[in-house]
């Protein structure tokens, strides 16, 4: 049976040191196996994980997430990188951002529509036909200012059919541009009607940032150099709007992955200047607090390797543990499958006598061993308890309390119209066996607490394949947790090997302040 050693013992309780030696060295070992699974094939996914894990960060302030990005946009490495995915964003989001910047900058529309007929017929060739109400986008902008201007461009249209149209015909007869032919009306406005670039109606019809849509890597590169060659101090204001505006963590999820390790490496050695070991953090009340409480306490000379390393190991188990499953990983599975075959062979003393040890090392290499402690508890859980009966007896031996769920919100009204028992049991179609079934629940109530677990663990789950359909088999409301959440069995080993870290480390940093 899995120890969680949760039950915490005194300072002076001692263990076999002798145990504690070799736990330190086989999570030694265990670290270089990890490690040299997220230095292959690994190493982009780790950082994926990191980025992740970054983005949850919770004390960071809109100012503060505006400085940082700020800096990594005008730092000299990958900054085109960050900037181009960043112009991205704000063109998914606030189109009409960008539309303004582009409505000023009638040489970058005439660049856009000249030499390229699919741009100009996507913008151009809107115009409304006889039972519709009006042209849209470019379409607009080219009748109006054509009637405005009628005196010196009306010329310039190009009619496809035998002779062209009077102003006044196509007033009274909208839908007669649709006779237009608008790849060459658009090449002599290019050539003849300067004025029109710079016009009113051609700014009113790309202020929206509709025409972004077209072709977004042209507008990224324009807007790049402008921000980088020319300082456009109009792209610039709409960055840092952006910047301000947008949340921390949807920032972070989508322009840190563009960094290169040496890049991401700074933005955390950065970032450690803003976050705040603040009440949630030192109960580790965040998938983040780690990060957050070791970049506040440690100095510079932390390095990209082990800050992967310990994101991998305590927030990413689960993923961790699918990457080694993968076919190139087959020595290092064995390595590890052979190397963790003793890790139950740790008693409740020696485990805290290894947090004691812990207390006397730096920060760094203290969540570092808790980390990997806590990882190979739940490559444990996972391999060993594979049934409702297991898990149930695994939280009595480690003192969890736990109360099945009979939750089914997530399937459709009607499902169960066949009955199946709420606690698992197999399929009745009869009214009776649910109310039978519930007495009895009822009448178990009323034995004492131990007698109701213990009759409770010998209904057996069924064999007709409800196990499979039901998330994992059956679930249940915790007490690591206040009862808060369901958890069903594949979940579970996550929970209780992040409950387990967030126990050992808020009793190690306890120490550390006194």
């Amino acid at each position: 049976m899995v120890q969680l050693f949760l039950q915490k013992l005194a300072l002076d309780e001692g263990g076999d040191k002798t145990a504690v030696k070799e736990r330190l060295s086989l999570l030694q070992k265990l670290e270089s196996i990890i490690w040299s699974v997220l230095t292959s094939e690994g190493r982009y996914e780790a950082r994926l994980w990191l980025c992740n894990t970054i983005s949850c960060i919770h004390t960071i302030t809109p100012q503060d997430q505006h400085d940082l990005f700020m800096d990594l946009l005008r730092s000299s490495l990958s900054k085109h990188d960050v900037a181009a995915q960043l112009l991205q964003m704000i063109f998914e989001k606030r189109p009409e951002k960008a539309g303004h910047v582009i409505a000023k900058k009638c040489y970058m529309l005439e660049k856009f529509f000249e030499g390229n007929p699919r741009h100009v017929l996507q913008w151009f060739d809107n115009f409304a036909g006889a039972s519709e109400s009006g042209h849209t986008k470019g379409a607009r902008a080219i009748s109006q200012f054509a009637f405005v201007n009628r005196d010196i461009c009306w010329e310039e249209l190009e009619w496809k059919g035998k002779h062209g149209q009077s102003p006044a015909v196509v007033a009274t007869k909208p839908h007669y541009f649709q006779d237009l032919d608008v790849l060459q009306t658009v090449e002599n406005f290019l050539e003849y009607v300067p004025d029109f670039w710079s016009s009113d109606e051609l700014v009113e019809s790309v202020k929206d940032g509709e025409i972004l849509q077209i072709d977004k890597k042209y507008f990224v590169d324009q807007f790049v150099q402008m921000m980088y060659r020319e300082n456009c101090e109009d792209i610039w204001a709409v960055i840092e709007e952006f910047l301000m505006e947008e949340q921390f963590s949807y920032l972070s999820q989508h322009l840190l992955i563009q960094l290169d390790e040496c890049m991401l490496l700074t933005f955390l050695k950065s970032l450690s200047k803003y976050v705040c070991q603040n009440m949630q953090c030192k109960d580790f009340a965040y998938p983040s607090c780690w990060l957050e409480n070791l970049l506040s306490a440690c100095d510079s000379n932390i390095s990209l390797d082990e800050i992967l390393l310990l994101n991998a190991v305590i927030v990413r188990g689960r993923q961790l543990l699918r990457l080694m499953g993968d076919e190139e990983h087959g020595d290092e599975r064995g390595k590890m499958e052979e190397l963790l075959q003793a890790a139950s062979a740790f008693s409740d003393a020696d485990h805290w006598a290894l947090m004691k040890e812990c207390i006397q090392m730096k920060q760094l290499a203290a969540v570092k061993w808790i980390g990997l402690q806590s990882w190979v508890l739940y490559y444990c859980l996972s391999k060993e308890c594979k049934t409702p009966q297991a898990w149930e007896l695994l939280f009595i031996r480690n003192g969890i309390t736990f109360r099945k769920a009979d939750d089914y919100s997530l399937l459709r009204s009607g499902e169960f119209s066949e009955g199946f028992d709420s606690d698992g049991g197999d399929m009745d179609s009869s009214r009776g066996g649910h109310k039978k079934r519930r007495r009895e629940r009822k009448k178990r109530k009323k034995y004492g607490k131990d007698e109701s677990i213990l009759d409770e663990l010998v209904e057996f789950e069924p064999s007709n394949g409800w196990l499979g359909l039901h998330l994992g088999g059956r679930r249940w409301l915790l007490s690591t947790d206040g009862f808060s959440c369901v958890w069903n069995m594949v979940d579970i080993p996550e929970h209780l090997s992040a409950h387990c870290f967030r126990t050992w480390m808020k009793w190690v940093c306890s120490k550390w302040r006194l």
